[in-house]
């Protein structure tokens, strides 16, 4: 048996339903592409109002390095020119210190010749003063405190011309230095010695101890001294007093003379002590010995002649004089 099958009605609203969601599609797609392309439009304005700001950002950068390059370039042209005024000057205080350095140097020459005139000068009379004190007074001391003064005075020239002089004062120095105290002032304290001796001498011939007296002497002898005379020796006491008043008077002239130098005078001054000497003394090994100690003291010589003494203060006035000459 045949059964009948309804037959099947169309779903009329499925049918509707696609073009609508096609539609509603579209419209989205639409509004989501407008939106996209609105913000792409956005972006591109704002892309286009950034590059916009920062072009003219760096058109502002570029227009004031452009004004910096200008004042630099201006800060430049200025320091040239300063510098080309500064090493002007430079060149000139360079020329101007030259001269101010020769004018000094001709300054410190003239004022060393100066200053090494004076000291030759100076050392020049210390030098004639000191050989005055020799010649004059005998004063070895004094002339040997002027040596080195003069010597002193010598060392402050450095001119090598000087070397020979300073060489020859030295030699000087050493030969006065081996005087000692000097001629004079040994003499001196040999005579005082001397004139202290004769208090000793004595003033009356003495008998040997073996010489066997007469018999009259030797009754005598209890009452009377009796000894042997000499006819020079003066027996009077007032002529004994004025004898010695003579020898010390002469002993005196001695002095005087050995202080000046006066050889002549001193040895007529030794010779009258050695008359005295004979008239107040009796012979005697006593008296011979001061009599030869007087005649050691009359040879001596009170102005020693040293080769050395004036050769610097020669020396130095030649050269003076060959550096004056023309």
């Amino acid at each position: 048996m045949n059964e009948d099958v309804a037959p099947v009605q169309p779903r009329r609203p499925l049918r509707w339903l696609l073009p609508l969601i096609a539609i509603a599609v579209l419209v989205a797609a639409g509004w989501f592409g407008w939106h996209s392309w609105q913000s792409r439009q956005q972006q591109a304005d704002l892309a286009r109002d950034s590059a916009t700001q920062q072009l003219n950002a760096m058109q502002q950068g570029l227009d004031a390095l452009r004004r910096d390059q200008r004042a630099n370039a201006r800060s430049i042209q200025d320091a040239a020119a300063t510098n080309r005024v500064l090493r002007d000057e430079v060149l000139g205080l360079s020329q101007r210190n030259a001269l101010l350095e020769e004018n000094l140097a001709q300054l410190a020459d003239s004022s060393r010749q100066g200053a090494q005139a004076v000291r030759r000068e100076e050392a020049e009379l210390l030098l004639n003063q000191a050989q005055q004190r020799l010649t004059f007074a005998g004063d070895l001391d004094g002339a040997r405190r002027l040596y080195a003064l003069a010597a002193s005075a010598l060392e402050g020239i450095d001119s090598p011309d000087y070397l020979n002089l300073r060489q020859a004062l030295i030699q000087e120095r050493n030969a006065l230095d081996a005087l000692g105290p000097g001629v004079r002032a040994r003499t001196a304290a040999q005579l005082e010695q001397w004139s202290t001796e004769l208090e000793h001498l004595p003033e009356h011939l003495q008998l040997p101890a073996d010489t066997q007296q007469p018999w009259w002497q030797q009754m005598l002898s209890p009452l009377v001294q009796i000894r042997p005379a000499d006819g020079k020796v003066l027996v009077a006491r007032s002529e004994r007093i004025a004898a010695n008043d003579s020898l010390q008077i002469e002993l005196s002239l001695a002095r005087a003379a050995l202080e000046r130098g006066d050889g002549k005078a001193w040895q007529q001054a030794l010779d009258r002590v050695d008359g005295w000497l004979q008239r107040l003394w009796p012979d005697s090994p006593q008296r011979q010995l001061r009599r030869s100690e007087l005649r050691e003291m009359r040879g001596m010589e009170l102005r020693p002649n040293l080769p050395e003494l004036g050769s610097t203060l020669q020396q130095l006035r030649s050269t003076r004089a060959a550096k004056d000459a023309p």
